[in-house]
């Protein structure tokens, strides 16, 4: 069932020419896609646009069958920034978790279940009275996914999820994700990730949706991750497996 429609969509700013035009895809309930481009392709505003912070020029947006509208509260989605420290701003983590919660009117015994299952599943419970500046980075990422699903969201927008983690806070947000319901779109250049968790990926590069496809086929392709200022993921390239396994 097609949870999100973009439909002709130009993405821009007021008063700035469009960053991107004309853009076509869609988006079934549970599904994730993974949003490849080169710095400055548009990724985070396209986030922006489809969460209705920012109005499209053009085209449409719909969320479950009903246009997305500039300034619209959408809690079914859930934007999660690539700067942990622009999204957490409340004094302990416990209070950034519940600041959404709290903000949907529902009751306080609904708002502490919430909390706890988010904390619970992001790897955070014993933690709920910790600053949020004194989170390690792995910990602030995960307290920001925290902060999205108590707002039991149908769509995950992830603006380069992985960006700065270490290996082991790395593994551990895969994990996480993997282990999650809600679709997903996931902007990184981590592409090793987006083979871990996305089916499928398009390719945003001047202006417009260059790919759109299954991932390994996508990221496969050496020419047109070449032309796009990408390369192909490690594990899609060719090399001796006798004296190098993925699997360790």
């Amino acid at each position: 069932m097609t949870l999100l429609a973009l439909t002709g969509v130009t993405v821009g700013w007021p008063g700035q020419a469009a960053i991107l035009s004309d853009l076509n895809f869609s988006l079934d309930r549970g599904a994730r896609l993974g949003v490849v481009g080169p710095n400055g392709s548009g990724k985070t505003s396209l986030f922006h646009t489809i969460s209705g912070i920012l109005a499209a020029q053009g085209g449409a947006v719909r969320l479950s069958g009903q246009p997305v509208r500039s300034g619209q509260f959408l809690p079914e989605v859930a934007l999660v920034f690539q700067q942990a420290d622009d999204q957490l701003f409340c004094p302990t983590l416990l209070e950034d978790v519940a600041f959404g919660a709290r903000n949907l009117g529902l009751s306080a015994d609904e708002v502490e279940r919430r909390v706890v299952a988010a904390l619970r599943d992001c790897g955070l419970t014993g933690l709920e009275d910790r600053p949020v500046y004194q989170l390690s980075g792995g910990e602030k990422r995960r307290a920001c996914i925290a902060g999205a699903l108590v707002m039991q969201p149908s769509l995950m927008l992830l603006d380069e999820p992985s960006a700065a983690l270490d290996l082991r806070s790395r593994r551990r947000l895969i994990t996480l994700l993997e282990g999650m319901d809600q679709a997903m779109l996931i902007a990184s250049h981590d592409l090793e990730l987006l083979l871990d968790l996305c089916a499928r990926v398009i390719v945003l590069d001047g202006g417009r949706i260059c790919a759109d496809g299954p991932a390994r086929d996508v990221l496969g392709n050496a020419a047109l991750m070449a032309a796009h200022g990408q390369e192909v993921p490690h594990s899609l390239t060719p090399h001796d497996t006798a004296r190098h396994d993925h699997r360790l």
